[in-house]
């Protein structure tokens, strides 16, 4: 077959072959169970030395797409948790455990804060007033699959800094410090690159594409008790939904 890539105008040649492998996964021409063209094999049909080839992979290995299993091969990486999107509020924890994945999780930072002006604003506080600032990274089978960054009002839930997050999911430790029920979310959805703290609390390159959720979660009554973002390697997480017409 001919080559498709170009050595004019076409940019560094190892970044088309990234740019190749990753159109033909995006397109489901190459899935998660079959082994990828060995590097001699792309050379071969790229018309490109194997070091060439061999720079691209390692681009896409970096970011998280690809795989290499000694004397296996390469493979696309295939995510490790599956997070429902439905109209039934549940914490990354519940809908983990609902799904039957073990799950491990990190605090990385549980102090008492001073809000800022943005923060008192999502929260429905005064500025300067204190609240909970939470850090946790989740992990499946040894894999970091997500970053949480969550601002805790203690205001509607006193006591909360006490709570053990390493065995008690934020919603749970939030409706026993309240007294009441979760009720509803606001959430946006955003496309980033890791960077390079989160990167490497996630174990993953800081060019590497992640998704953002932002959001802010309400008790029953409507009192905003969460702000945060949750953090999820594109390669190892998927939304998953439902619809009826």
């Amino acid at each position: 077959m001919s080559a498709p890539l170009t050595k004019r105008g076409g940019g560094p040649l190892h970044a088309q072959v990234a740019d190749y492998v990753r159109e033909k996964i995006y397109a489901q021409e190459w899935g998660v169970n079959e082994p990828l063209p060995s590097e001699h094999e792309l050379a071969q049909m790229l018309g490109l030395s194997r070091g060439t080839v061999k720079k691209g992979v390692r681009t896409l290995v970096d970011e998280g797409l690809l795989v290499q299993q000694p004397g296996r091969g390469t493979f696309v990486t295939k995510p490790v948790m599956a997070r429902p999107a439905s109209g039934h509020l549940l914490s990354f924890a519940e809908s983990m455990g609902e799904a039957g994945i073990a799950h491990v999780t990190s605090v990385i930072t549980q102090e008492v804060r001073q809000a800022s002006a943005l923060c008192a604003k999502r929260l429905q506080i005064g500025e300067g007033d204190e609240y909970l600032y939470l850090e946790r990274v989740r992990s499946v089978d040894g894999q970091q699959v997500m970053y949480i960054e969550s601002h805790l009002n203690l205001r509607a839930c006193p006591g909360l800094q006490e709570a053990d997050f390493t065995r008690e999911s934020v919603f749970v430790a939030m409706e026993r410090t309240s007294g009441q029920s979760m009720g509803r979310s606001e959430v946006t959805y955003s496309a980033r690159v890791a960077g390079t703290r989160r990167g490497s609390l996630l174990a993953c390159d800081e060019h590497a594409p992640v998704l953002q959720m932002e959001q802010l979660v309400h008790l029953a009554d409507g009192t905003p008790v969460e702000w945060g973002s949750v953090w999820l390697p594109a390669n190892r997480c998927v939304i998953t939904g439902e619809a009826s017409r």
